[in-house]
């Protein structure tokens, strides 16, 4: 018996039966991003490895432990991307697309990460990027951040996610304060967890953002980034604040809230749900003012922010908003016989001619007609299409209401059956539940 081949731990097939999840949350969000101005731009899933080194950091966990890197076939390093900014970053460069120019662009699709897998965390996972370019004013921030609340006003989730913002302050200032954290906690070093004690050399910032339990009374003694921005930080910052007051986002403080990755400064901020357990982070960003300057010299700053669609998948599905439906068919076209076989494909290729928006399946493969009506019901289809014989000889098609109680059913004229949908289309109910 041959083996069964089974997904890699870690990365997941999308059903049919999600998918029409993702195309909404994907399709809902491309429509914001596009009233925005914001310009897609696709871009490789593998880079060389030394591009995630220098911006995301060589002793951050996700360098050190996380990352699936390997040589190619000339022995040259690259690595499956773990994250969207570098490569756009990369890729801006690369085509002088920052040169002399602002940039508001978006990107799309999956990222890798070798990590324990659990719900709302995988190895492969799928991202919508937002990245823009050579605006350094907290507008563009509150920006982005507006962008963000509108998408989840879309979805009806405004209610289950609460914004959580924060300054790391310029790299001068957040240098400074990391001296600061390594002289508190190397004094109370034995209260520490072991991860916590690992990161005090290498990344002391991402200390604070530790969830353990034991940890807490010592973070909360711990000196606060916030005392010790320096004066650009902090009218950036009170600038973004009354942005956002002014366009009704509301917003909670953390002093604590960091970023894991070297290239953050200034603003960070990050959208969660106690909806999803653990893994509540669904949207989070900030700015990274210095890495264009640390890829390729010149000073252009950024912002962004990525959204984890698994997450907000998961959070749809288990709220099953109004908002959660996948699209369902408007007809489903029985034909029954040879002769009515040929004719139903010409039928309904000239239906999807002049309905565009029509969404409708031909039966196919042949079947009596009690097994093509059976499948014309389980597809969820709101009528039935048949055609038959005496259908074919006389011009007719028998149109028969699926969803009504009782079954009305109507003989018309192949001339009139486009009009007839054209009506039906505005007036049936056609969605499914997730």
């Amino acid at each position: 018996m041959a083996k069964q081949f089974q997904a890699i731990r870690g990365m997941n097939d999308i059903l049919p039966v999600e998918s029409g999840l993702w195309r909404l949350i994907e399709n809902t969000f491309h429509d914001i991003l596009t009233v925005y101005d914001y310009r897609e731009i696709r871009l490789p899933i593998v880079e060389k490895t030394e591009l995630f080194k220098r911006s995301i950091g060589e002793v951050t966990d996700i360098v050190e432990k996380e990352m699936y890197t390997f040589s190619d076939r000339n022995g040259d390093s690259i690595t499956l991307r773990p994250e969207g900014t570098a490569g756009c970053v990369r890729a801006c460069i690369e085509h002088g697309l920052l040169h002399n120019q602002n940039q508001r662009l978006w990107y799309s699709g999956p990222m890798f990460r070798y990590e324990k897998p659990q719900k709302g965390r995988y190895r492969q996972f799928h991202q919508i990027g937002v990245e823009a370019y050579g605006m350094p004013g907290p507008d563009i921030d509150a920006e982005l951040i507006c962008i963000s609340a509108r998408l989840w006003q879309r979805l009806d989730i405004s209610k289950s996610v609460t914004l959580q913002i924060n300054s790391l302050g310029s790299n001068a200032a957040r240098s400074a304060y990391r001296e600061h954290l390594i002289s508190y906690f190397t004094a109370r070093y034995t209260e520490m967890d072991e991860e916590s004690k690992r990161r005090l050399h290498t990344n002391p910032l991402r200390i604070l953002d530790s969830k353990n339990p034991t940890m807490v009374a010592l973070l909360s003694e711990a000196p606060s980034l916030i005392e010790h921005l320096d004066l650009e930080s902090i009218e950036h910052f009170e600038i973004l604040k009354t942005l956002l007051n002014g366009a009704g986002v509301r917003y909670k403080i953390n002093p604590r809230l960091v970023r894991g990755l070297d290239y953050y400064c200034k603003t960070v901020f990050e959208w969660g749900t106690e909806t999803l357990g653990a893994q509540g982070a669904v949207c989070a960003g900030g700015r990274y003012d210095g890495l264009v300057r640390q890829l390729s010299g010149k000073t252009v700053s950024g912002v962004g922010f990525a959204i984890g669609l698994e997450r907000l998948v998961s959070m749809l599905a288990d709220k099953q908003t109004s908002t959660g439906t996948m699209l369902g068919l408007h007809a489903y076209l029985i034909a029954v016989g040879d002769i009515a076989n040929g004719h139903g494909l010409a039928l309904a290729e000239r239906l999807r001619d002049q309905l565009p928006d029509l969404r409708l399946r031909m039966n196919c493969s042949g079947g009596s007609f009690k097994s093509q009506f059976r499948r014309a019901d389980n597809s969820g289809a709101q009528l039935a299409l048949i055609l038959g014989e005496n259908e074919v000889y006389t011009g007719m098609v028998t149109v028969k209401l699926l969803r009504k109680v009782d079954g009305e059913q109507i003989r018309l004229p192949l001339d009139r059956v486009a009009e007839y949908l054209r009506i039906a289309i505005g007036t049936l109910s056609i969605a499914t539940e997730i």
